[in-house]
């Protein structure tokens, strides 16, 4: 019987996750298909949803409560995730990106491990959810843009503030091979612009070259990210112990006979927990207008400009935390585990929300062709949540 209901189960979650992967909500497109999706379904079992568009009404993140028994809205536990995904733009695919398809016990698709088999496993519980008598209150949260730099989820916690609601907890789930995450680094993206002077190249020395100027700055800040490897500080629970910096992205040029006038380029640093990440960029800055300097002299219209593009905090949960308690005895797992890369939790910690990152899916599926869950994390994703909201009632009451 418990075998019937199991494979049942996992039907109902591997459903969910084949319509989600369905809905191509990479970041550079709306996300609406999936949000008006879980609206109507949720409007449909009774639950009211709160959506807060970006400036241009073209995405929206989904907020939702499922009220405990004795009707409140306040406190609980919220499960948040992000729609959005990344392009599968020149990536060699064996199957469809777009359509779920399985094979070996294993859900291909993109987004299926980051991170909608997570949305997924926790949109097959919520008819369950509206029926039973919760001991305390379940949230929503799906946001949108995480991938571009986690723009949407500072609104949606403007909201949750708004509307009176302060979760005891959250659970994010991003992919850990359903392992609790205590820890991770920030991620802060710039923008550099460097302004020269354009000539032919045959008269280079009256000309400023940008490309080469931003080529000085590149290397400053490689320069910068090799003394953070060698003094510190450290953190050896970390997989990556230091924090790091690197540049990803350069533009500059219009043709090999002509000097270019502007260059720029994109470079992240990735913070240790209580990094003074300022510091950091004013290093940056001020080795710049060094560099600004030396051009003004020749051009006084030469300039160095930096943007900050985007900056996800990092996340440090003290292990006495309720909810750190709560994952940790759930998944039977009580490993220090600390990651370098970067997720929505830090917001919901640095709002005060006590947060743990555990998700169904192996990061290193994240962002790859032929992408995949295993059916083995979604069953084990289910009955995680399962265990985190159906089996929290009043002592009395049946589900």
């Amino acid at each position: 019987m418990n075998a019937c209901n199991d494979d049942s189960r996992l039907s109902r979650v591997v459903e969910w996750v084949s319509r989600l992967v369905e809905i191509e909500t990479v970041s550079r497109n709306s996300n609406l298909g999936l949000i008006e999706m879980v609206r109507d379904f949720l409007g449909g079992v009774g639950l009211a949803t709160q959506l807060t568009y970006d400036a241009r009404n073209a995405k929206a993140n989904l907020f939702a409560t499922i009220p405990a028994a004795d009707g409140r809205v306040d406190g609980g536990i919220v499960f948040s995730g992000h729609t959005d995904v990344v392009p599968v733009d020149g990536q060699d695919w064996h199957t469809p990106p777009f359509r779920a398809v399985i094979d070996n016990d294993r859900l291909y698709g993109r987004g299926s491990a980051d991170m909608k088999g997570y949305l997924g496993s926790l949109l097959s519980l919520v008819p369950e959810l509206v029926e039973a008598k919760l001991a305390d209150p379940v949230h929503l949260a799906f946001s949108f843009d995480e991938e571009i730099g986690c723009l949407g989820v500072p609104l949606l916690l403007a909201d949750m503030r708004d509307r009176g609601i302060h979760p005891t907890g959250c659970i994010v789930g991003e992919p850990t091979s359903m392992r609790p995450v205590i820890a991770h680094k920030g991620l802060n993206h710039y923008r550099c612009c460097v302004v020269g002077r354009s000539v032919h190249s045959s008269l280079t020395p009256s000309g400023i070259n940008a490309i080469e100027y931003a080529a000085r700055i590149i290397c400053f800040i490689r320069d910068l990210a090799d003394e953070c490897r060698r003094t510190g500080p450290f953190d050896e629970d970390f997989d990556v112990p230091y924090t790091t910096a690197q540049t990803g992205l350069v533009h500059g040029g219009v043709a090999l006979n002509t000097v270019p006038n502007v260059c720029e380029f994109d470079f992240e640093i990735r913070d240790l927990p209580g990094t003074d990440v300022g510091r950091l960029l004013l290093s940056i800055e001020a080795y710049a207008e060094g560099l600004e300097a030396q051009m003004k002299a020749v051009f006084d219209g030469a300039s160095v400009t930096f943007s900050c593009l985007g900056a996800a905090p990092s996340l440090s949960e003290v292990e006495a935390s309720s909810i750190v308690q709560l994952v940790r005895a759930l998944t039977h797992d009580a490993v220090r585990r600390k990651v370098a890369y970067g997720t929505e939790a830090g917001y919901f910690s640095k709002a005060g929300i006590p947060t743990v990152v555990c998700g169904p899916g192996d990061i290193e599926q994240a962002h790859r062709p032929n992408e995949f869950v295993e059916l083995r994390q979604l069953r084990k994703c289910e009955a995680f949540l399962r265990s985190a909201t159906l089996l929290a009632v009043p002592k009395g009451v049946g589900v």
